[in-house]
C-alpha cells in the first residue's frame, strides 16, 4: 500500500513539482491549492502526512494547523510546513501547534522534501534499506559524529569514521564506502579539496558524497556541486534523521 501525501500549496508550479517528485518516488501524492478545501480534504481522506504552506487562500496555514491540533481524528497526522518565511517566531509557533518540521521554499529541493517526508513515515526506520551499506563519516565534531554513528549503526550500516583530511583520503580508498558524509572544515584540510581528490581518483569517483557543513555560502554550495557533490546540507537546518533519510534515498537510486 502506498503512503498518501496531501500537499496544501497555492503555487501550482511548486506544488506540481513536489507532487510529481513524490509520485515518482512511490507515494500517492495529491495537491490542493485552497486552505478551506485543504482542511476538509484532510478530514475526509486522512492522509499519512500533510505538507502545509502558511499563505493559502480562504484559510491560512496557522488556522489549518490549529484545526488539526484540536481534532482528535486527525491530530496524529504528521505535518511538514513549507513556506517562504524562515522567521524563528513563525517556526516556533508552528512547532508549538504540532508541526513536525519546517522547510523554507527558497532553500529546499524536491529531494530534500522527499527526505523530510521519509523521515516522518514508518519505513524511515526500516533497517532493510541501509543494512550492510558502508558509510564513511568525515566529521571532527565529536558530538555530531557520535549521533550520526549511533543512528547509522541502528540502521545496521557498516560505519567508518575519519576526523582529519588525511584520514579521510586514506579511508575513502581503503574502506570502499558506498557513500561519504563530508564536513567542509577539518583539521589540516578543506573538505572541498578532499571532494576534488575523491572525484579525480578512478577508484573512488563513483562514490556519492554529501557535504555537511555549518557554512551556507552560495559560493561553497556552487563549488561543491561543480566538484561532484551529490548534495549540500547545512548542519543547522538538518536533523540526523534528515541525513539518514537522504542517505537511504541516494543509495536507493544507486541500486
Amino acid at each position: 500500500m502506498k503512503y498518501r501525501i496531501l500537499i496544501l500549496e497555492d503555487d501550482p508550479v511548486l506544488g506540481s513539482v513536489i507532487t510529481e517528485k513524490l509520485n515518482a518516488s512511490g507515494y500517492e501524492a495529491s495537491l490542493v491549492t485552497d486552505g478551506a478545501v485543504g482542511i476538509e480534504t484532510v478530514r475526509k481522506t486522512h492522509p499519512d502526512i500533510v505538507l502545509l504552506d502558511i499563505l493559502l487562500p480562504t484559510k491560512n496555514g496557522y488556522e489549518i494547523m490549529e484545526e488539526i491540533s484540536r481534532d482528535e481524528n486527525i491530530k496524529h497526522i504528521p505535518v511538514l510546513i513549507i513556506s517562504n518565511s524562515g522567521q524563528p517566531v513563525e517556526i516556533e509557533r508552528m512547532i508549538k501547534l504540532g508541526a513536525k518540521d519546517y522547510l523554507i521554499k527558497a532553500q529546499f529541493t524536491p529531494e530534500e522534501v522527499l527526505a523530510k517526508v521519509r523521515a516522518q513515515l514508518p519505513h524511515a526506520n526500516d533497517n532493510s534499506s541501509l543494512a550492510g551499506k558502508k558509510v564513511l563519516v568525515v566529521e571532527d565534531d565529536m558530538f555530531l559524529s557520535s549521533v550520526l554513528l549511533k543512528k547509522l549503526n541502528n540502521e545496521k550500516c557498516a560505519v567508518a569514521h575519519a576526523m582529519t583530511g588525511e584520514e579521510a583520503m586514506v579511508k575513502s580508498v581503503d574502506e570502499k564506502p558506498d557513500i561519504i558524509l563530508l564536513d567542509l572544515v577539518l583539521p589540516g584540510a578543506n573538505g572541498l579539496d578532499i571532494l576534488k581528490t575523491v572525484k579525480e581518483n578512478p577508484a573512488t569517483k563513483a562514490i556519492p558524497v554529501v557535504i555537511l557543513s555549518n557554512l551556507s555560502q552560495q559560493e561553497d554550495m556552487d563549488r561543491a556541486k561543480e566538484l561532484g557533490a551529490e548534495k549540500f546540507l547545512v548542519k543547522a537546518m538538518s536533523t540526523p534523521e534528515d541525513i539518514i533519510a537522504l542517505v537511504a534515498e541516494i543509495l536507493g537510486r544507486k541500486k
